[in-house]
């Protein structure tokens, strides 16, 4: 008698325990944190396609996106995107020659070194004005303009348009797998 009682209760801790896991686990993944698998090669070469990516949800909660930063949100196909914020809210956005403008001053942007280097002929990123892919002159309050680093091969703001912070999902920088090449990416 004493150990059937002795068992119950043993059962009982343990299924509280694995409770207790599993709602914390879903804290952390639905509020916190959570993984992502880059999806192509728009990213190319600062994330390959299949790398794994762990996204903080907290940033956002608290702050708004700010520039350069690699964002995930849902797209409008009904997919969630992964691409870095060019343009934050007041911005005027334009390219000439191959030449980030952000109101009408030049911007570098070191990530796309590489890709550059990989052209042969043309340019990475093609001319154009804020106003000519979105209607707009000026990105408005609550909104993003993002673009991929590999420009030639991207679905971006260009094609789809602004995007709305609140569709934004998180902030993300730290590769987890594959295990050779984890890594924090700017």
């Amino acid at each position: 008698m004493e150990s059937a009682k002795k068992e119950k209760n043993e059962l009982w801790e343990w299924t509280k325990a694995l409770l207790i896991a599993f709602a914390v686990a879903a804290i952390i993944r639905f509020f916190l944190f959570t993984p992502i698998v880059v999806d192509g090669e728009s990213m190319m070469p600062t994330l390959e396609n299949g790398d794994r990516m762990i996204v903080s949800k907290i940033g956002y909660m608290i702050g708004e996106p700010d520039r350069f930063d690699i964002v995930v949100f849902h797209a409008p196909e009904g997919k969630d995107y992964i691409k870095r914020v060019i343009g934050v809210p007041g911005d005027h956005v334009e390219y000439i020659d191959d030449q980030l403008y952000i109101n009408g001053e030049a911007i570098e942007e070191p990530y796309l070194d590489a890709k550059k280097a990989e052209l042969s002929e043309g340019t990475l990123t093609e001319d154009f004005m804020l106003e000519e892919k979105t209607g707009v002159s000026e990105i408005p309050e609550g909104y993003v303009f993002v673009m991929g680093d590999n420009r030639r091969y991207s679905k971006d703001s260009r094609h789809i348009g602004l995007v709305s912070e609140e569709e934004i999902i998180g902030n993300t920088s730290l590769i987890f797998w594959p295990l050779n090449e984890i890594k924090l990416v700017d």
